[in-house]
């Protein structure tokens, strides 16, 4: 990457811009989106670990968009060992059906439905034999103790596993949503004889050419999970590793910092052939020392989160994009990698991230408000459906993380907060899924990259050419939902 105009600050992504170059690539399709940093990523999008943003629907949906989702070190070892065998054990291509029984009632559907963003329950029944669906539609205008059973739908169409797995590629996908098409579906079983195993979309057939799922040596779902630098690092790292646990994430608010350098020894020592994740910081030094204690990866970021108020609470931190550009040509130098975490708003964040050479993008808050956030859905005064999301040094985080200590340790540790402990995500009601997201992103980078003329991660990172702009530069970007006369 190089500046088209010198700074004389460090910058934010609101501060910069890319400037298109000639090109040769004539198509989004052209573009190969996967990190080569070793986590087995196809797209360089990361669920970050904190408890409002990612648990089990985060990591599968993911995971088989090609994304990783990093589950939170405040969930217990054997939560995170249970989550983890029931990702692995998700399809790479179907969904995940919602499944009740005929005698459950529209109000049991209705409290689970918006787990999913395809919004149908299948109904089945003893060892999930088929019997029906019901979708959002079937359930209004009839009372909320109404037994399934007498409104599922008995006609909507069923594929078997056979059949959808009969052909590869594009072509069984296709033929499949032309079906769904055909009538008028926009989800539809999948059965292994009776039973069902999954549902496939419309959407769903058309994300399955385009992404490639993240899968580990035996072709299951890839799962992340962080670790404190705190207890018994090591031990805690083993029991991930055996869990089934793809790649370790050693997290703390100051990555530089002597505990770190031990805790990250303790894993490097525990996961010799894993990647291993480390941060946050946000200098060369804090690269060199994380990667000269084990590190594959660098977290870079120290501030710039939504639900973060370290710089207004202690004036610590860096602006993101440069403190992304100088971490990831100090681990460029040493063979390593770095991830952007935290500061992005729009796929143009991504992109600059990415331009500035890291090799995948930490989403947090972002993600929060999608039918995949673990939170609970909320509806506001107006109607509108949102989650909430919170920081992970905010007063609820602390709470959560120290519920086995005295409650005299846990008042104290409690007096200091640096982040928001409620803030409401609204789910869009055009992308309410967390894959409507991953898809507004990877075409913005797409597109991005095809500016730049490159074909890969690594030639955008090399060939981006980037300006600093002013405050009405950025605010002439922006789009305008209204007249401005």
């Amino acid at each position: 990457m190089r500046f088209l105009n010198t700074p004389t600050s460090d910058l934010t992504y609101n501060d910069v811009f890319l400037v298109p170059a000639s090109s040769r690539v004539t198509s989004r399709f052209d573009v190969d989106l996967t990190p080569r940093d070793g986590t087995g990523a196809t797209i360089p999008l990361v669920a970050a670990n904190m408890t409002a943003v990612t648990g089990r629907r985060m990591v599968e949906t993911l995971a088989r968009r090609g994304g990783l989702g990093i589950l939170p070190q405040d969930i217990p070892l054997d939560v995170i060992a249970e989550v983890t065998s029931w990702v692995k054990n998700r399809s790479p291509r179907f969904e995940t059906p919602v499944v009740l029984g005929a005698e459950d009632t529209v109000h049991d559907a209705l409290g689970i439905m918006h787990k999913r963003p395809h919004g149908a329950v299948v109904v089945c029944g003893p060892d999930r034999a088929y019997r029906g669906v019901v979708l959002a539609a079937d359930c209004t205008e009839v009372d909320r103790f109404t037994q399934l059973g007498s409104i599922m739908r008995t006609d909507a169409p069923v594929f078997s596993l056979a059949e959808v797995s009969a052909r590869s590629g594009e072509e069984v996908l296709a033929a499949a949503y032309d079906r769904l098409t055909q009538t008028r579906a926009h989800v539809a079983p999948v059965l292994d004889g009776d039973t069902v195993v999954g549902v496939l979309t419309r959407k769903g057939t058309v994300r399955s050419t385009i992404y490639t799922p993240a899968l580990d040596g035996a072709g299951r779902l890839r799962v992340g999970a962080a670790v404190g630098i705190n207890g018994d690092v090591r031990g805690k790292a083993r029991a991930l590793l055996d869990a089934g646990v793809d790649v370790l994430v050693v997290d703390t608010a100051h990555g530089h910092q002597r505990k770190m350098i031990e805790a990250l020894g303790q894993v490097r020592a525990a996961a010799p052939d894993v990647p291993v994740v480390a941060g946050n910081v946000v200098t060369a030094d804090g690269v060199q020392d994380l990667v000269d204690a084990g590190a594959d990866i660098v977290k870079v970021g120290v501030g710039p989160g939504a639900m973060c108020t370290t710089r207004m609470m202690t004036a610590v931190g860096r602006p993101q994009f440069s403190a992304v550009l100088e971490c990831a040509e100090a681990a460029a130098g040493l063979g390593r990698h770095v991830w952007a975490d935290g500061g992005v708003k729009h796929p143009r964040d991504v992109a600059l991230a990415l331009a500035a050479g890291a090799s995948q993008v930490m989403v947090g808050s972002w993600f929060a408000g999608t039918h995949e956030g673990p939170g609970e859905l909320n509806v506001d005064a107006d109607g509108r459906a949102y989650k909430e999301s919170f920081g992970m040094a905010s007063t609820r985080a602390v709470r959560e993380r120290t519920r086995g200590e005295g409650a005299f340790a846990r008042a104290r540790k409690g007096l200091f907060e640096e982040g928001i402990s409620s803030s409401k995500m609204y789910l869009d009601p055009e992308r309410p899924g967390v894959e409507d997201l991953v898809d507004q992103i990877t075409a913005g980078v797409r597109s991005s990259m095809t500016y730049a003329g490159a074909t890969s991660l690594e030639q955008f990172a090399a060939r981006a050419v980037v300006g600093i702009q002013s405050a009405s530069g950025y605010e002439e970007g922006r789009a305008r939902p209204v007249s401005w006369s």
